[in-house]
């Protein structure tokens, strides 16, 4: 599923002199350097299922399935002797070694993954992550933040971490737009449940949300994709890539307060799950303003089995994109999400999102140096 993590390989690193000079910034692009760069706006795309909610209503798994599904896609092995064998003592995001692979990968989805099938072994990572999602028993139920598990107990919706990671960027005073993507059917219901906990301060862990004053817009949009191109509507609003990649990319960039998008899941489906069918990011290194940021749990390092398509431009408010390798830009504009720490770390996101930061920004001054 996925290949060893190479946190060293950013966007200013190719062998083409043509993309090294694109992603350090040419002259007169614009591009600040030094200590005295302004934060960039950060415009967070953000997966739904198993990334914020620990469900799929597109698949009809409740939250012990999820979690049972999500450890079958981290845990690792391989064949011997026409037998399974793990070679993974806990769960990871990338592989142990060059010659594991996902259990996922090799069998599917497998019911009951850590109950009926080979990954028991992991059944103790199973309870103890449900456990921290359950939901306060000093609490009461809420039929939109809080969701009754296959096991009868009642679980966050919604993971906190989530939350949290409005107020900490909040706190730090950073300009912030958030943009749901997914291929499933919950983005309506997500909208309006984050309208509430926003404008309401109704989520009993996060009462004092109103007071960030962020918009959401529960108009949920889509993106299409073709071989002719990529198509954006969301209400009365239209934008195509055939009259250039532009227009979409400031058109993101431009987005205030919530919202999101559903993606296109039959052209990834298509183009065999692989980067070329993703949903589409674009990236603009000369921006000096703005900063994309995608978290997804299948963004993968190979590129055959990805989630996301990044587009990087290629000069200076120009319209012509060209298709970046997942590793080029992992931890800088796409986070492959670890459910479990998101689940155990109320931090996570934002912690993942300051790393991005910080090695977006050192990428770029290395190009300029």
């Amino acid at each position: 599923m996925s290949d060893a993590v190479d946190r060293n390989c950013g966007i200013n690193e190719t062998n083409d002199e043509d993309e090294r000079e694109l992603r350090s910034g040419a002259p007169g692009s614009g591009h600040p350097t030094g200590n005295s760069v302004r934060p960039k706006k950060l415009i967070l795309h953000i997966d739904l299922n198993n990334t914020i909610l620990v469900s799929d209503a597109v698949t009809k798994q409740g939250t012990v399935a999820a979690l049972d599904y999500f450890l079958s896609t981290v845990t690792w092995g391989h064949m011997s002797k026409g037998k399974w064998e793990w070679i993974s003592e806990a769960p990871s995001l990338s592989p142990p070694n060059k010659d594991a692979v996902s259990y996922y990968s090799k069998f599917g989805r497998v019911a009951g993954f850590t109950t009926a099938g080979p990954g028991r072994k992991f059944r103790g990572v199973l309870e103890e992550h449900l456990a921290q999602l359950r939901w306060p028993a000093d609490l009461p139920a809420d039929e939109e933040f809080s969701v009754r598990g296959e096991d009868g107990n009642l679980y966050h919706w919604i993971l906190p971490s989530f939350f949290q990671l409005l107020q900490d960027l909040a706190s730090q005073g950073r300009e912030f737009a958030i943009l749901f993507r997914t291929f499933g059917t919950d983005l309506p219901r997500v909208l309006a449940v984050v309208r509430r906990a926003l404008t309401q301060g109704d989520h009993p862990l996060f009462p004092d949300l109103p007071a960030l004053k962020l918009s959401v817009s529960d108009l949920p949009g889509r993106i299409r994709c073709s071989a002719k191109g990529t198509v954006l509507t969301r209400g009365q609003e239209k934008l195509s890539s055939r009259d250039g990649d532009r227009a979409i990319y400031q058109y993101l960039s431009a987005v205030e307060g919530l919202g999101g998008f559903q993606d296109h899941f039959d052209w990834w489906a298509r183009n065999t799950y692989s980067i070329l069918g993703g949903k589409p990011l674009w990236v603009d290194p000369f921006d000096a303003s703005v900063q994309h940021i995608f978290i997804d749990d299948n963004i993968r390092q190979t590129d055959e089995d990805t989630i996301v398509h990044p587009k990087v431009f290629l000069e200076p408010e120009g319209s012509q994109t060209r298709t970046a390798s997942t590793s080029e830009l992992y931890d800088l504009c796409l986070v492959q999400n670890d459910l479990l720490q998101a689940i155990s770390d109320s931090g996570y996101f934002t912690k993942r999102i300051q790393s991005c930061q910080e090695n977006y920004e050192s990428n770029l001054q290395q190009g300029t140096s």
